[in-house]
């Protein structure tokens, strides 16, 4: 039996991860073992960065339903078992595009909350 050399596969490997940390300064871009490094840590970071997104989004939703709703002379724990109690089914993105583009609508809602609670 014909030895088998890896070289293609290594050269296949190393290409991948360098065309990943294109981009990156200096050795980080250029050198196999330092890009791979970099490349690894940024794939990481990219995942929780991911999962970090969405608490912060669903935050920032809070933190605009809260403002509307107190300025309906509600506060955001008063308004969302309100909702709950009355049966309206609304998650808090939409409130909160409601909140900021339609306030009259959003008052509206805040009524349906107000007679329940």
């Amino acid at each position: 039996m014909a030895r088998i050399k890896g070289g293609l596969n290594a050269k296949q490997k190393h290409n991948k991860v360098l065309k990943m940390a294109k981009g990156y300064r200096g050795a980080r871009s250029k050198q196999y073992r330092v890009a791979k490094q970099s490349v690894m840590r940024a794939l990481t970071t990219a995942y929780a960065g991911r999962k970090e997104r969405k608490r912060q989004f669903r935050q920032l939703w809070i933190a605009r339903i809260n403002a509307a709703a107190r300025i309906n002379g509600l506060s955001y724990s008063k308004l969302m078992h309100g909702l709950k109690v009355a049966g309206v089914d609304i998650n808090r993105k939409m409130l909160s595009e409601l909140a900021v583009s339609d306030p009259e609508g959003f008052k509206e809602i805040c009524e349906v909350a107000k007679k329940v609670a």
